[in-house]
């Protein structure tokens, strides 16, 4: 052979190599949650009748793992020779230098090694086997990798107390929970809604408590609250035997998988105290979701039932619930108020301290940990207890402080009830906008906790709340691909997540959840825009991103349809005054979506002072006092810090500096049922040139019915041709305890 021979083939070859190699590289960044350290190979492992050999694995975990293996390779066997060819070796080992649940794969082309210290990391290894099985077009691609856990806690929590949900909704849920190496359920068993796991020494808590003569949450908790007897021909719910906690509890074992049961105190018990009055303040049913923690016998009750509970799950935690529990009751009770003075408290959250206190004694008397809604802080944490903060971080990180374990869990970030596109589109829900990116945007463990600080908080969780998801098709739905950026939170190191790598994958995976039969969210192929304000230059700078991939945004700014022809999107869009861009997602050279047409306005009260005669609402203060004028448009949530929220009256007074010709003015309302926020009942305008004198120029009654289903968005506004240098803008709440109304900007031209 020639030397020029040589040289071709050498580089035929190396050609070759490397475009399996970069092949191979494409494959691995598709894996959720990506692996700690990955190095990729070329080549693949092309058997699909391997044998498995075991080195320290005890039988019981064998057949589990072999009964996961064969889910990928349905005719795998176990070996009985180490080193035949297409053999998969799997060894627990005592490698110092491996972590719980961490392991190595090395995947060779006629071999796949597997290693960790324990089951969880050998079962995450074949779960990472099993996706790249998915993902590539043939065989497993050579690759070394070494993974590791960022959190021990990686939680998901299911409510079917508002919905029951079957067993097997269950497993299934199980399955992919383990495919993207979740480890704990979070089982909201309990809840006003309904009662759904049995208690032997309390039959009616399922006989009773478990039905309802409403499927749907809404009739029953917007009408009379009313249970039924489980033989009434009405009756709607249902409950987990003790036999299908048993089963559910197998498999979830089967996968790493624990299961952490949850039983409210002492609130939200209205199902409770239906079946079982006695255990209320006032003694009869339908009168309290409060148990009474006055009366001695309640705490016989609860330690009967969870007694019950302690003995069905191997869980080192039991969640005791303990948010939102009304102390009106309380206040009025004779025997709590007795508890209150004989224990010389100082109020009823220490009241409820006392109770969750007592309760943490038990618990830890059956080997068990205590954790709860970060409420139980508010009136002293128990001695041992872990916090799962909700109402944002505070609790977290208050718990955090206090040397107490914690586990993240803030609403506005993993709450998978909320919507998660444009709600106009979507099933109705609960309210909130938490689209994919915003929940693979959090951060678990805040900056301002120390290094011993952050050690505490252990977790993280996200919570589906079923109050408007009456089916499992529905559930799915909403889980689904939020749960892949939340093993991504869970699994990887902070500086490891990379939205760019990511999202690929989570559209590739799309069709990984199809095959398994999950009724995923479809990723949405509409624009998103976003407007960065820049008050310096007077302008608006206008950004666009479509999740769905691979795709081109193509747009206008002559009012014409896009076309494949059109600008194509690839920076921001400056605008000086006003703009009308009209965008388009093209695919293929063909257009795939309705053209959405974007007016972004630097309008004339930017910047402008506003003063508030009524304050605005403490807990959606947006940017405070500079919201209303800051030029940013509130979005899909009233949460996402540029709605500013008012539970009294608004009144507010905008001063443009200097004597203007009003043409226009524009202030949005967002109306959303669920969360009890609702439209004006009327809108009143004033004008002034000194802000003595006041002319009213405008009174605007609201037409939209309060019950109206679905997230709207309202204009209450003015035209005409008015000149002044002070607005006066005022909007009168519905008369209803608890309600809010949400504002964005003050618009004016």
């Amino acid at each position: 052979m020639t030397s020029i021979k040589k040289i071709f083939l050498l580089f035929v070859v190396a050609t070759f190599m490397l475009s399996c190699s970069n092949k191979n590289t494409k494959v691995a960044e598709l894996l959720i949650p990506q692996p700690a350290q990955t190095e990729v190979k070329s080549g693949s492992f092309n058997y699909e009748t391997p044998s498995v050999y075991f080195t320290n694995v005890s039988d019981t975990d064998k057949n589990n793992l072999l009964e996961l293996i064969k889910g990928i390779y349905p005719e795998a066997t176990e070996a009985t020779e180490e080193d035949a060819s297409g053999v998969i070796r799997i060894s627990q080992t005592g490698d110092s230098t491996l972590t719980p649940e961490s392991y190595r794969l090395n995947i060779a082309r006629k071999s796949i090694d597997i290693e960790a210290i324990d089951f969880g990391g050998l079962i995450y290894a074949i779960q990472t086997v099993a996706q790249l099985h998915y993902l590539a077009e043939e065989g497993i691609p050579c690759m070394q990798i070494t993974d590791t856990p960022r959190f021990a806690y990686r939680g998901m929590h299911i409510d079917v107390s508002r919905h029951f949900f079957s067993v097997e909704f269950i497993k299934k849920q199980l399955d992919v929970m383990s495919f993207y190496k979740m480890n704990r359920l979070h089982w909201h068993l309990t809840d006003g809604a309904g009662w759904r796991i049995e208690i032997k020494q309390y039959p009616r808590l399922t006989s009773f408590a478990a039905w309802r003569p409403y499927n749907n949450w809404k009739e029953f908790w917007f009408g009379e609250r009313l249970y039924c007897d489980q033989n009434d021909p009405k009756a709607k719910g249902g409950y987990y035997t003790q036999e299908d906690v048993k089963d559910v509890i197998a498999y979830a074992q089967k996968l790493n998988i624990t299961i952490i049961p949850e039983i409210e105190i002492p609130g939200h018990s209205d199902e409770v105290l239906a079946a079982y009055p006695e255990y209320s303040c006032k003694g009869k049913p339908y009168t309290s979701g409060e148990m009474c923690i006055g009366n001695e016998n309640t705490y016989t009750f609860l330690t009967n039932i969870l007694s019950e509970v302690c003995e069905l799950f191997p869980s080192e935690y039991i969640h005791i619930g303990g948010d939102e529990a009304d102390h009106k009751n309380w206040k009025e009770c004779k025997k709590c108020q007795t508890i209150i003075s004989k224990q010389g408290l100082e109020n009823e959250h220490e009241l409820q301290s006392y109770l969750v206190q007592r309760i943490e004694k038990f618990l830890n008397s059956k080997g068990k940990q205590m954790i709860g809604w970060d409420e139980i802080i508010d009136g002293g944490l128990s001695p041992n207890a872990t916090v799962m903060a909700w109402r944002g971080e505070a609790g977290g990180i208050k718990a955090a402080q206090m040397g107490h374990d914690a586990i993240m869990t803030p609403g506005n970030w993993l709450y998978f009830d909320a919507y998660q596109d444009n709600p106009a589109t979507e099933p109705e829900a609960i309210g909130g906008y938490l689209p994919l990116s915003r929940v693979y945007s959090y951060e678990p463990v805040p900056d301002s906790l120390t290094v011993e600080e952050k050690s505490h908080i252990i977790g993280v969780q996200a919570n589906l709340w079923t109050e408007y998801i009456q089916t499992e098709d529905h559930a799915e739905y909403m889980m689904y691909p939020r749960l892949l950026a939340l093993s991504e939170l869970c699994w990887c190191k902070a500086e490891a997540k990379n939205w760019d790598r990511f999202l690929p994958a989570a559209n590739r995976h799309l069709d990984i959840l199809k095959a398994k039969g999950i009724n995923a969210h479809q990723i949405s192929n509409s624009v998103i825009a976003t407007e960065v304000v820049d008050m310096e230059k007077q302008t608006i700078e206008l950004s666009f991103r479509c999740d769905k991939m691979p795709v081109e945004i193509r747009y206008t700014q002559d009012g014409t349809v896009p076309t494949i022809e059109s600008t194509l999107y690839k920076k921001p869009i400056s605008v000086k005054d006003s703009a009308i861009v009209k965008v388009a997602i093209f695919q293929n050279g063909e257009r795939i979506t309705e053209v959405q047409t974007f007016t972004p306005l630097y309008h004339k009260a930017i910047g402008k002072k506003v003063s508030y005669n009524i304050p605005h609402c403490s807990h959606y203060v947006a940017k405070g006092e500079a919201t209303l004028t800051d030029g940013y448009n509130g979005g899909a949530s009233y949460g996402d810090g540029s709605w500013q929220g008012f539970n009294k009256d608004v009144d507010v007074v905008l001063d443009m500096g200097e004597v203007v010709t009003i043409k226009e003015i524009e202030v949005n309302f967002m109306q959303q049922a669920g969360p009890w926020i609702w439209f004006p009942e009327y809108v009143d305008i004033y004008m002034s040139e000194d802000a003595e004198v006041w002319r009213k120029v405008k009174h605007i009654d609201n037409d939209v019915p309060r019950d109206t289903e679905g997230m709207l968005i309202k204009n209450f506004g003015f035209t005409g041709d008015e000149a002044c240098r002070y607005i006066r803008y005022t909007a009168h709440q519905l008369p209803k305890e608890g309600a809010y109304m949400f504002i964005d900007e003050i618009k004016i031209k």
